[in-house]
């Protein structure tokens, strides 16, 4: 099966030093697709574009032109996306866009990967430019797929909700966990990372970068609740760059640090976030709205206890295995942070569910749902 597979996204976040979110996705999903053996990809991107130095043993990548001018031209008219030829020359089957950037074409059936709702459920913790045309576009070309892929039952809720599309033609497919975070690292060079960052052997860990759905002000109410000998002994590290709409956050950030209690790390290296996820007491990750909540299993691959939202996707995701608590109830996140710190009864109970619930969870698992979502399409069964 020859596979047009959209990198748009991934190239974009190549470009600027650091693959993560959407571009991380279609890279692993990319790369698992080539590993099983029933699919020959062709990337093919909106201007740039990545080839075999990302996928090895891919097609030559196709041009689809610049995603701005073609998506505009196909929402008011019936021209087809810039790149369709090379495809049909390709002998391309079908085409998966991953990244929301999804193009016109006829020739094949379109699936495309929508990862939640937020950029029109809840405008107001996304940040676009020309938002209004953005979100017109979306919902315009999120029409032209034949099939969709989300992440999570709770995504395709949303999206049958906000973008009209039926729900027999979504189909999901959860995300996968890396497997190098279920390698344990020497706890000699664990030791290491922390005393290089100043940190003791217990804390709070939040990972994620700074907006305002992640909720870090009510998570830092929380954990400034806390007596002050506890949050000495067990402080708040925040790994994460500052995003949009944080400027509070940040400000709050620094005096804390001052004050002792809380350290902001900004960016680390992988290596590093892994040493930390399998140092820390407890992942805190009380997110307001997520698709998936990938770091939740990330933790669980790193053996870390887990406290979560209970909104959203991410007790879908989180199954049995972390504590949930309401994102809204900074009461809620202390009351769970001093569970941890009492150590619960269940907290080895909780770790083997969350390595278990992670071992569920794989990129090889996430690209066979995949293919066979392009099977069931190439079959004329999910076609609209």
């Amino acid at each position: 099966m020859k596979v047009g597979f959209g990198t748009t996204a991934l190239a974009r976040s190549i470009a600027r030093g650091g693959v993560d979110g959407i571009g991380s996705y279609t890279r692993e999903l990319g790369r698992a697709l080539l590993a099983g053996g029933e699919v020959d990809l062709v990337p093919a991107g909106y201007r740039a574009y990545v080839g075999d130095e990302v996928f090895p043993g891919a097609r030559p990548p196709v041009n689809l032109g610049r995603h701005e001018v073609m998506a505009t031209l196909g929402a008011v008219s019936p021209w087809k996306c810039m790149g369709e030829a090379e495809l049909v020359m390709e002998h391309v089957d079908v085409f998966h866009a991953t990244d929301h950037l999804i193009p016109k074409l006829s020739a094949m059936p379109v699936i495309a990967t929508l990862m939640d709702a937020i950029l029109l459920s809840n405008p107001e913790w996304t940040t676009v430019k020309q938002a209004a045309l953005r979100r017109w576009l979306l919902r315009r070309s999120g029409a032209w797929a034949d099939h969709v892929i989300t992440i999570s039952e709770y995504s395709k809720r949303s999206i049958v909700e906000h973008f009209g599309i039926a729900a027999d033609h979504i189909s999901v497919v959860p995300l996968g966990v890396h497997p190098r975070f279920f390698e344990q690292i020497d706890g000699a060079a664990r030791d290491e990372v922390l005393k290089r960052l100043g940190l003791p052997a217990q804390f709070f860990l939040c990972v994620g970068t700074l907006q305002p759905r992640k909720n870090l002000d009510r998570v830092m109410d929380a954990h400034a609740s806390l007596p002050a000998d506890l949050r000495r002994e067990f402080p708040l590290v925040v790994v994460g760059m500052a995003g949009w709409g944080c400027e509070s956050v940040v400000g709050r950030l620094r005096a804390s640090e001052t004050e002792g209690g809380t350290r902001w790390l900004q960016y680390l290296p992988d290596f590093e976030v892994r040493a930390l996820m399998q140092s820390a007491s407890a992942l805190v990750f009380a997110s307001l709205g997520e698709g998936f909540g990938l770091p939740v299993v990330e933790a669980f691959a790193s053996g870390l206890l887990v406290i979560a939202s209970n909104t959203t996707s991410v007790p879908e995701v989180a199954a049995d295995a972390a504590i949930l608590v309401d994102p809204c109830s900074a009461g809620e996140i202390a009351d769970a942070m001093r569970l941890v710190i009492e150590g619960p009864r269940e907290a080895d109970a909780l770790r083997e569910a969350g390595l278990s619930r992670a071992g569920e969870l794989t990129w090889q698992a996430c690209a066979a749902k995949t293919v066979a979502v392009y099977q069931t399409v190439l079959d004329g069964s999910c076609r609209s």
